[in-house]
């Protein structure tokens, strides 16, 4: 089972694209937060960026609501996919691909 639960702000601006067969991608960048203790005892916070990509309805909603620091909880699943760079070095790009989402 492919499944992501991720809870956490937008940390830069959605990018609406069209594509060369007419749909639309929002990409942006969401931040997460974890909070734990360590060894010593001590609380510890560890963030982490997750790049994510929208289709269909969430578009619209992305466009008009979506904002740096606004927080959502994405349900999804998790891709991954190839491209080739400008030097022409094939890169690897792992991205969270909404399913469902809520504005908090």
């Amino acid at each position: 089972m492919n499944h992501v639960n991720l809870i956490g702000k937008i940390s830069s601006e959605p990018k609406v694209m069209e594509l060369t067969n007419g749909k639309k991608i929002a990409q942006f960048s969401l931040a997460t937060q974890e909070t734990f203790l360590d060894a010593a005892g001590n609380t510890k916070t560890r963030k982490q960026w997750h790049r994510i990509s929208a289709w269909g309805r969430w578009i619209k909603v992305l466009e008009e609501f979506g904002e740096k620091g606004l927080g959502l909880a994405i349900e999804g699943r998790l891709n991954s996919r190839f491209y080739k760079a400008a030097t022409g070095e094939r890169k690897l790009v792992m991205e969270v691909e909404v399913n469902d989402l809520v504005i908090l």
